[in-house]
């Protein structure tokens, strides 16, 4: 199993596909890199020689991947929150940050598919966190 960047990418997958396992590498990307370092698309990731490696990882080299990138953007989200940006506080809310409708269909970003309600509540709902309240 290669490894480059520090991530061990999939042998048994063609190597435009499997860079893309590397954080802030898609499939773009990737054909650019191979493109770069001379090397054939059409290759499996266990057939490259270290020749071939070295040469991937040091055109990677000038890229923010990994580690950098992950790092560059949790400072913007950071800077967001620090300004009190609307952004920033909805990062904050765990709440979707790019105008997406939450009345329904934001599951993913409040909270891994638990319902989180937003706007107002109904009658029911009401009801079930004051009987929640009154027995703690």
């Amino acid at each position: 199993m290669p490894r480059i960047a520090g991530v061990d990418i999939p042998e048994n997958k063609k190597i435009p596909y499997a860079l893309r396992y590397i954080y802030g590498v898609g499939l773009k990307v990737a054909q650019k890199v191979l493109t770069q370092a001379n090397i054939n698309q059409g290759k499996r990731a266990r057939d490259l020689t270290q020749d071939e490696i070295s040469r991937v990882q040091k055109v990677l080299e000038n890229l923010m991947i990994e580690g950098d990138l992950r790092r560059f953007v949790s400072e913007n989200i950071q800077r967001l929150k620090r300004t009190r940006s609307y952004r920033g506080l909805r990062h904050s809310q765990q709440l979707p940050v790019r105008g997406q409708r939450t009345k329904t269909n934001a599951r993913t970003v409040r909270g891994g598919g638990k319902r989180k309600t937003v706007g107002a509540m109904s009658k029911e709902m009401a009801a079930k966190l004051e009987a929640a309240k009154a027995k703690k």
